[in-house]
Order: structure tokens, then C-alpha cells, then sequence
């Protein structure tokens, strides 16, 4: 029976992965009030027994607000990642087999779509468009996508080259089935890789915008917003922007050690049938 063998630090990543994930799933069975509920007369109080990290400046228990960041800015980032890789392996993939004027097409309005800052084009997007959760991560997975799609037509280029690719032309299978079953299965390794890191960025991207006051609208909050609305606390010597920081802080580096555990995990897949 093989036995795999997972680092310490591999474990750690897990480890806070797992429980991030876990308390976004049942937030609310978890978090002892509503995210937008004042609990406190005071303001920026200390923390107590009964508000484990304080309050924020208007009343509010902090640890119920990140938890409810936490949920908020967990959903939106894989959903975002999720729309991205669909989005951008598929397209990469086809260009890659069908070339010609479908390939340059593709390629060309890439290029242009990677030519103007990602946080700019989201800003000029948004600015303009009524600001939800559905219209956030359609802007952030579509603009995430052309990303994936240099990345899966760079390694779907080489792999359409393969032995066992052309074997599947000249059966006369389709596009479809190449991109599925021979392209897709030998590309796994850099695309779970790069997957962990658009997460990564997807986080940052959701934290900066709310940050700019043009991602997640008050009373809800993500952990980009926490750190925006409890800033003024910095000046008063509160610690409570600190919090939300920290927390993405570590979610990035948790799940970034895992995506690295498994690229080395999935390195051994090579050339498939070949």
C-alpha cells in the first residue's frame, strides 16, 4: 500500500485551508451575531469575553464581521477562479487545436485585454455598472481568464504536437474529444498550479476593490473591506484592521503551499499515451 508522505509545511497549508473553507461554509452557525448587527453602546471597545476581538467603530461584533468576510471573500474568489479556468482553458485549448484565424482571433483580443491594467479595466467596469456579488465575479473571472488562456494554449501548443494527438486526428476525432481527453489530462500539472495561484490573486483582487470602495457594499463586508472600515482605528491605537489583514495574509500563503504540494504531486504526468 503506497503511502504519501506530506510535508510540515504542506500540513500547515492544509490546515488553514481546511478551516478557512470550513468556517465560510457554516458562518452562520459559527459567528455569534449577524454581520450587521450593533451589539455594543461603545465603539472600537477591547476585546472581552463577550466580543473575543472588540467591536468596530460603530458597535459591531468584529469577529461576526470576519467571519462573514471571511465567507463572503472565500465564495466570490473561487467562484471567480472557477469562471476563469473554464473560460480560459477551454478557449486556450481550442485555439491551440484549431488554429489559424480562430487561434489569432483569440490571441489578438487577448492581447488587448492583458494590454490595460487588470484593476484599471475592473474599475472603469464597475464605475458604470451596478455594484453585486454576480457582476463582481463575472469582472474579475473574465479578466482572470485571459491569464489561464495564455498559459493552457502555451501547454496545450506543445502537447497538440504529441504522438497519441495526431493518432487522435487521424481517427477523425473531434475537436471536442481531443481537448478533453488527451490535451486536458496531460496539462493538469500547470494548471492546478497557476488554479492556486489565480485563487491567490482572485483574493487580493475582491480585498483591493472593496479596499476602493468598489467591491463589497456596506452593511456586508469582505476581509478587503474590514481592513478599509476599521482603519480609523489605527489612530486610536485599535488593532482591528489588523485583523481582517492577517487573515488574508495567511489564507493566501495556506493556499499557495498546497498548489505547490500539488504541482509536485501531479509533475509526474507526462505525455499521457504516449
Amino acid at each position: 500500500m503506497m503511502v504519501i508522505r506530506i510535508p510540515f509545511v504542506t500540513l500547515f497549508g492544509l490546515f488553514f485551508t481546511a478551516l478557512f473553507f470550513l468556517v465560510a461554509i457554516f458562518a452562520p452557525l459559527i459567528a455569534p451575531y449577524s454581520y450587521d448587527e450593533v451589539v455594543s453602546n461603545g465603539f472600537w471597545e477591547p476585546a472581552t469575553s463577550e466580543f473575543l476581538l472588540g467591536t468596530d467603530g460603530i458597535g459591531r461584533d468584529l469577529l461576526s464581521r470576519m467571519i462573514y468576510g471571511l465567507r463572503t471573500t472565500i465564495w466570490i474568489a473561487t467562484l471567480a477562479t472557477l469562471l476563469s479556468f473554464t473560460t480560459g482553458s477551454v478557449l486556450g485549448f481550442l485555439a491551440a487545436v484549431m488554429g489559424g484565424w480562430v487561434d489569432q482571433a483569440l490571441s489578438r483580443f487577448v492581447d488587448l485585454m492583458m494590454s490595460i491594467p487588470s484593476l484599471i479595466f475592473a474599475l472603469v467596469i464597475l464605475s458604470i455598472t451596478p455594484i453585486t456579488i454576480t457582476i463582481l465575479i463575472v469582472v474579475m473571472g473574465l479578466l482572470d481568464a485571459t491569464r489561464v488562456y495564455r498559459l493552457a494554449r502555451a501547454v496545450a501548443v506543445d502537447i497538440n504536437v504529441m504522438d497519441y494527438v495526431e493518432a487522435a486526428k487521424l481517427r477523425g476525432e473531434r475537436n471536442g474529444w481531443i481537448v478533453f481527453r488527451e490535451i486536458l489530462p496531460n496539462a493538469l500539472s500547470p494548471l492546478v498550479a497557476e488554479m492556486g495561484l489565480r485563487f491567490i490573486f482572485a483574493i487580493l483582487f475582491i480585498s483591493t476593490l472593496s479596499f476602493l470602495g468598489l467591491g463589497i457594499q456596506p452593511p456586508q463586508a469582505d476581509l478587503g473591506g474590514l481592513v478599509k472600515e476599521n482603519a480609523e482605528g489605527l489612530t486610536y491605537g485599535i488593532g482591528a484592521a489588523l485583523y481582517p489583514a492577517m487573515t488574508i495574509a495567511v489564507l493566501a500563503i495556506s493556499v499557495n503551499l498546497v498548489a505547490d504540494w500539488v504541482l509536485s504531486r501531479t509533475s509526474s504526468l507526462k505525455g499521457g499515451r504516449g
